[in-house]
């Protein structure tokens, strides 16, 4: 692990996707499949995930509200958003965060990176 990464596993608890992230895990996904493909995809993913509970799920709005608990019972916020860009290609981004603790050790950029690497697979699609 480098110093960089160290140094922000102390001291956040907060993880998010963004198309200029340093770290790979959080770039987030661009598709060229549609909407309701993808958003079925990560709907049925989001069930599926162990230790996960789905909250809330809107199609409309693009957005799935989760719980995610970890091992050792910490309780931890997850949101989707699946929405379509400027190009009409199919955007999924997430934002994990931990309600406890001032430093999660990379959990939440590991759990985010997880997901979409599934969801990938899911779809049968290379990262974009």
């Amino acid at each position: 692990m480098t110093p960089g990464r160290l140094r922000r596993a102390l001291t956040r608890n907060r993880a998010a996707t963004d198309p200029a992230a340093d770290d790979p895990r959080l770039v987030g996904r661009t598709y060229a499949i549609p909407f309701e493909r993808i958003w079925q995809a990560t709907l049925g993913l989001a069930r599926s995930r162990r230790g996960w509970t789905v909250l809330s799920a809107d199609d409309i709005e693009g957005q799935i509200r989760a719980e995610a608990r970890t091992p050792l019972g910490f309780v931890d916020d997850v949101m989707i958003h699946v929405m379509l860009d400027a190009d009409a290609q199919t955007r999924v981004d997430l934002v994990s965060a931990s309600r406890k603790g001032s430093g999660d050790l990379g959990k939440n950029a590991r759990r985010i990176g997880k997901f979409l690497r599934a969801l990938d697979e899911r779809l049968g699609s290379r990262r974009r």
